[in-house]
């Protein structure tokens, strides 16, 4: 008969090889891919290693922290990183490699190398500042013209937020009118990175809609500044149709999200009294522009004034001398008077006589005693021979007299 184990003696078996092997604890790294603290007071993670671009998980495994440990591990970790254990940080931990015949391969982690966070974080934002320089699209959003005043604004946060009621109760204290339409966000957590990149999204959609587009959180811890760090948010944000504020709530760390945006200002509060102070200025602008129009519009008149004066001035003087100028020439036309009407009496007659002699010329009687006749039949002048008949009288004028004919 063949021999075979029975899975407790297997799992016996992997049990005592594991104890043998790993006796003594060993410091391994991994990504918190999930972590929660039951009512017991343990917390219980699912840690992850990820391997290619795809960040598809490569190996998994089940880890524990006691209760007498948790709450010493949990506050070391804040106080060094300023942010607490959550899902995307990845970590160095010292764990005891255990396994059990119903629950299986796990870890027990006793403590966690806070350093080992930080510089981790630091580079993948090194690598996300990296990337987006070699993209071509850091300076893009900076470079996007924002109009002065900014009247009308898309809201990138969470309606529950503080920050976000706080960024509103500033704009209603303002004496200017700055429209803003929120688009919900998760801020923090597992979710914040796809989730405001959708409400982005739905932004982009109405763009036309709006003149910026503004990103505020309130506060929170610095673990869930992660997602403003992370590349496709980050490339989303530099790359935005219209120019982005931020208002992410960290006055020490200033994430890649504040770098790539068109103005990074530190709290949501900050960015209300940011836009209300543009709008000021505009106003301030506007109000410049006004008296500068009255301004010059009052000099004109007043130079206008002071032509139609002078002008005034030099007709009155112009007036005094002339009715002595009139008289004058007057005067002087009344000397040449007679002659010119002589001239012009003489000039006419010469024009009338030789109309005259012209008139004279062409008179029917002087022709009539050149020797010419007029010849009529029935009072109609006859002027070709095919107009008369045999037995037709004609009458016939000569110059001293009529007389009839009758034609053969």
């Amino acid at each position: 008969m063949q021999q075979y184990l029975t899975l407790s003696e297997l799992q016996r078996l992997v049990k005592a090889t594991l104890d043998e092997h790993f006796a003594s604890p060993l410091w391994v790294s991994a990504e918190i891919a999930e972590i929660k603290v039951n009512y017991s007071g343990h917390c219980y993670m699912e840690l992850v290693e990820k391997g290619g671009d795809n960040g598809v998980p490569t190996a998994q495994a089940r880890a524990v922290i006691w209760r007498s440990a948790y709450p010493r591990i949990a506050a070391c970790f804040e106080a060094e990183t300023g942010q607490r254990l959550a899902a995307g940080i990845r970590i160095l931990a010292k764990v005891a490699v255990s396994y059990h015949e119903l629950y299986g391969f796990s870890l027990r982690i006793t403590e966690i190398d806070a350093a080992y966070t930080l510089g981790d974080m630091e580079r993948q934002r090194q690598e996300t500042i990296a990337r987006l320089r070699q993209d071509g699209v850091w300076d893009m959003n900076r470079e996007i013209p924002i109009p002065l005043p900014v009247q009308r604004v898309a809201v990138v946060s969470s309606a529950n937020a503080a920050g976000y009621r706080d960024f509103c109760k500033e704009l209603e204290k303002s004496p200017y009118r700055i429209e803003h339409r929120l688009f919900d966000a998760f801020m923090q957590g597992a979710a914040a990175e796809e989730s405001i990149i959708e409400a982005l999204c739905a932004a982009a959609d109405a763009g036309e809609a709006f003149d910026a587009a503004v990103i505020i959180r309130g506060g929170g811890s610095a673990s869930d500044l992660n997602c403003f760090n992370a590349y496709r948010l980050c490339s989303y944000v530099a790359q935005f149709p219209l120019p982005v504020l931020t208002g992410i709530g960290h006055d020490k760390d200033t994430s890649v999200a504040d770098m790539v945006a068109h103005t990074a200002l530190k709290t949501p509060t900050a960015v209300a009294v940011w836009l209300v102070e543009r709008a000021a200025e505009a106003d301030a602008q506007l109000a410049t522009a006004a008296q500068q129009l009255h301004d010059a519009t009052v000099a004109m008149i007043r130079s206008h004034e002071l032509a139609l004066q002078r002008l005034q001035g030099e007709a009155a003087q112009s007036s005094r001398g002339l009715p002595a100028r009139l008289a004058a020439r007057l005067d002087q036309l009344a000397a040449h008077l007679p002659d010119a009407a002589k001239s012009f009496l003489a000039r006419q007659g010469e024009r009338l006589a030789a109309a005259e002699e012209l008139v004279g010329s062409r008179s029917p009687q002087r022709i009539l005693r050149l020797g010419f006749a007029v010849v009529r039949s029935e009072g109609r002048a006859v002027v070709s021979a095919r107009e008369v008949r045999p037995g037709q009288r004609l009458e016939i004028e000569v110059a001293d007299g009529r007389f009839t004919a009758e034609v053969k």
